[in-house]
C-alpha cells in the first residue's frame, strides 16, 4: 500500500486496488498465525485535501470537520511503516529468547536444575508474549508486514527449539518431537496451498492444543521428580493427541474448502458463459 492518495482521475480504482491488497495480506497473515485478520477501515475514493498530520487525518473546514478523503489510506500507510511498535517488539523479544533458551538449557551439561529453571523462565516469557502480540496488533491497528512474517516464525522457533533440546538431552522421545513439528509445518503448508479457495480459521481445538503443548513442554523443561514427573507425562500425552486430532481436522477443513471453491468457480464460469 502506498502512502500517496489516489488522484482525482483514478482514485476509485486505486482505492479498490489498495483495499484488495490489504485484504489479501491480512488473509495470508491469518492463515499463518491462525488468527483473525486485523481491522481495516473503509477506503475512500480520490483525495482532494491535505494528507494526515501527526494527530491523524486532517478534515476540510467546509466539510463540517469530516476527515479528508484518502486520509485513511495515508494513515494506514503510516501504521504499516511503523515497525517499532509494542506488538513487534514483543515478537522480536521472542526471537531473541530462542538462542538464550538454548544456552540456558544446555548449560551445566543440560541437567542442572538451576539452569533448567532459568530456561523455563525464558520459555514462559516467550509463551506469554505470544498471547499478547497478535491481540495488540489487531486491537490497536499495529499490523505490519514484518509482524505477519515474524510472528509465526517466532512461535514455531521457540516451541521447536524446546522440543529438539529436550530430545537431544534424552528427556523426550524423538517421535514426539517429530509428530508435533511435522504437524505444525504440515498444517502451515496446507493453509498456503488452499489460500486461493479461502481461509482455514483457527479452531478452539487448535488453541487448546497450543496451550497444552506449552504447558507440557514447560513441565519437561523443569527438572521435575516424583508425581510431578508422572503428571507431565500425561499432559504431554494429551498434547500429542490434540496435535494429531486437530491436524486431521484441519486436513478435513482444507479438503472441504477446496471442493467448495472449485464448485463455486465452476458455477460462476457456467453462469458467465450462459
Amino acid at each position: 500500500m502506498t502512502g500517496v492518495p489516489a488522484s482525482a482521475a483514478g482514485g476509485s480504482s486505486g482505492a479498490q486496488g489498495a483495499r484488495g491488497s490489504a485484504a489479501a495480506a491480512d488473509g495470508v497473515a491469518s492463515e499463518v498465525s491462525g488468527s483473525a485478520p486485523g481491522p481495516a477501515g473503509p477506503v475512500s475514493g480520490s483525495a482532494s485535501g491535505p494528507g494526515p498530520g501527526p494527530e491523524g487525518p486532517l478534515a476540510h473546514p467546509e466539510d463540517g470537520g469530516r476527515p479528508a478523503r484518502g486520509g485513511k489510506i495515508a494513515a494506514a500507510a503510516v501504521n504499516q511503516a511503523s515497525v517499532w511498535n509494542v506488538a513487534n517488539l514483543l515478537t522480536m523479544l521472542r526471537l531473541v529468547l530462542v538462542p538464550g533458551f538454548v544456552a540456558l538449557m544446555l548449560a551445566g551439561g543440560g541437567y542442572d536444575p538451576a539452569w533448567r529453571s532459568l530456561a523455563w523462565a525464558s520459555f514462559a516469557i516467550a509463551m506469554i508474549t505470544d498471547l499478547f502480540d497478535g491481540h495488540l496488533a489487531r486491537t490497536y491497528n499495529l499490523v505490519t508486514d514484518f509482524g505477519k512474517i515474524a510472528d509465526p516464525i517466532a512461535d514455531k522457533a521457540i516451541m521447536g527449539t524446546a522440543l529438539i533440546c529436550l530430545s537431544v538431552l534424552g528427556d523426550l522421545p524423538w517421535w514426539v518431537t517429530a509428530v508435533i513439528l511435522g504437524r505444525e509445518l504440515g498444517i502451515t503448508l496446507l493453509r498456503f496451498l488452499v489460500i486461493r479457495y479461502g481461509v482455514i480459521p483457527a479452531s478452539r481445538g487448535g488453541k487448546l492444543k497450543t496451550l497444552t503443548q506449552g504447558v507440557a513442554v514447560g513441565m519437561y523443561v523443569l527438572a521435575l521428580t516424583g508425581w510431578l514427573a508422572t503428571l507431565r507425562f500425561w499432559v504431554m500425552a494429551a498434547a500429542v493427541v490434540l496435535t494429531v486430532v486437530t491436524g486431521l481436522d484441519y486436513v478435513r477443513q482444507a479438503i472441504v474448502l477446496r471442493r467448495r471453491g472449485i464448485a463455486e468457480r465452476a458455477a460462476a464460469l457456467e453462469e458467465k458463459e450462459a
